[in-house]
């Protein structure tokens, strides 16, 4: 038995949306799902046993970012990532394809890998798809993705058909160099192109991966552009494995992403946009330094309130970002994880007692 396997428990009868299983090595993860990112082992301003308490069962971490600092021989010396961070879920990590277009101006590429001058000292570092699977094994995680070309948008045609063709080509070579019993997942590319897009899912597909991702999405593209995608890939996607949509956040992109039978999701908004003083509510994004919450003491949201939250005000919370506290972050981090957390059981939930309608009307400002 593979040792991370998806489980079918449920269809919308209004959607294609599916409740599920994933089973993993480190526990069962109900799916649909959305992993906070930690990447380089940590989600900023909050600890392992903060996001077990708001009801987190899996997280992402970055393989590029870990094996530059502290190093993936060092996290695998001390008993693994999960150890090291001191979390007892699943954990997936990123291959280093997305630093391949965020970083663009500190690397070069070819069919071999890629070359990356480090943002930390500028030393170079090679990262082939085997250095990267290989890297991800010593950290120990559940699930590993490829290492792929992500390409940025805009790009030409022939951009995205060249990064699909690497992409596809570096397939195999990851697969060859997982250790045994490692879990390895395979993303689709192909930019805002249909005919690309049915060509890599379609190949990446029949190659013997644990679970499927949707990749090169969210870089830029105008939402009237991403959900096409997201809705014809899904389309070709195996129906008995996990299907991953990396990168997309927005509650609003989720819920559709849901209703095409996505699984997995991951992103950083709710944890930057904490940081940077922006609340979700689910009537819309707020400003948690708006001149409205100066002396309100109450919670910025009456239908949103959490444990973790519950007994600091808007006006302290306020106080806390004009004052530049540390605090302010942390609970404004732990307020949109707490959202996040509640939307996805509250997904799950419409999804089996089929009313999703409902669910849609309640997000329908969030």
């Amino acid at each position: 038995m593979p040792s991370v396997r998806y489980e079918l428990i449920a269809t919308c009868p209004h959607t294609g949306a599916r409740r599920g299983r994933l089973h993993t090595p480190h526990g069962t993860v109900e799916t649909p799902f959305f992993m906070p990112v930690g990447t380089q082992g940590t989600v900023k301003t909050v600890g392992s046993e903060d996001l077990e308490a708001i009801g987190f069962q899996q997280v992402l971490s970055n393989t590029y970012h870990l094996s530059l600092r502290p190093g993936s021989k060092l996290v695998e010396s001390l008993g693994g990532l999960h150890h090291f961070m001191s979390w007892k879920g699943a954990i997936l990590t990123d291959s280093g394809g997305y630093q391949v277009m965020s970083l663009s101006d500190s690397r070069t590429i070819d069919d071999s890998g890629v070359k990356f001058k480090s943002h930390l000292d500028g030393s170079v570092m090679f990262l082939s798809p085997e250095r990267s699977i290989q890297i991800q094994g010593e950290l120990g995680v559940d699930m590993s993705m490829v290492l792929d070309e992500c390409p940025p948008y805009p790009c030409t045609r022939d951009e995205a058909a060249n990064a699909m063709r690497r992409t596809h080509l570096w397939a195999p070579r990851n697969l060859s160099a997982k250790r045994e019993g490692q879990a390895v997942f395979g993303i689709v590319q192909g930019g805002v192109h249909e005919d690309l897009r049915t060509e890599s899912a379609q190949f990446i597909s029949s190659l013997p991966f644990e679970g499927i991702a949707i990749g090169g999405v969210s870089v830029g593209e105008p939402t009237e552009m991403q959900y096409p995608v997201v809705a014809h890939t899904a389309k070709f996607l195996p129906k008995e494995k996990p299907r991953y949509l990396m990168g997309v956040g927005h509650p609003k992109d989720i819920l559709h992403a849901v209703s095409y039978g996505i699984d997995m999701f991951d992103c950083v908004l709710p944890t930057r946009m904490g940081r940077h003083h922006a609340l979700y509510t689910l009537d819309g994004r707020i400003n948690a330094l708006g001149k409205k919450w100066h002396d309100f003491d109450g919670p910025f949201d009456e239908k949103s309130v959490f444990p973790q939250t519950e007994r600091y005000s808007a006006a302290y919370i306020r106080h806390l970002f004009k004052a530049g506290e540390p605090l302010g972050a942390r609970l404004a981090t732990l307020h949109n994880l707490a959202f996040y957390a509640r939307m996805m059981e509250e997904i799950r939930e419409a999804i089996v007692e089929g009313t999703w309608p409902d669910l849609m009307a309640r997000y329908a400002n969030a």
